[in-house]
């Protein structure tokens, strides 16, 4: 029963990781500049990652109620690891990725609002 309930678990996990790193290729094909598309891209992924190794997670511990002995610790530590890996490298490769880009004369295409501009004046 538990189990099961785990397994159903981690398939929504699984599932809404695929939605959050399907947002983010969507985001990269679709954002005008290489500013959105580096913000698409390393927010979508980062929690699409997130959600997947919570899946391996949940079904690593759902296999450890059906069949004692699976080393659930180890899985836990492992995906904890690599979440904390990507979270620090992926913010880190889109700093410098946006900062080359700005140094190479890259400019964002921003739009302006127009009712906040006459809300300045």
């Amino acid at each position: 029963m538990i189990a099961s309930a785990l397994r159903i678990l981690s398939l929504a996990a699984l599932a809404v990781g695929v939605v959050f790193n399907t947002l983010g290729v969507v985001g990269i094909l679709r954002f005008p500049d290489v500013y959105t598309r580096l913000h698409a891209d390393t927010k979508a992924t980062t929690f699409g990652t997130i959600f997947t190794a919570l899946a391996v997670v949940l079904f690593a511990f759902a296999r450890e109620f059906a069949a004692p002995g699976l080393q659930f610790l180890d899985y836990a530590l492992h995906v904890l690891f690599a979440v904390v890996v990507l979270a620090v490298t992926n913010a880190t490769a889109a700093h410098a990725l946006a900062r080359a880009a700005h140094k190479s004369g890259f400019r964002p295409q921003a739009k302006v609002d127009a009712l906040a501009k006459e809300n300045l004046e």
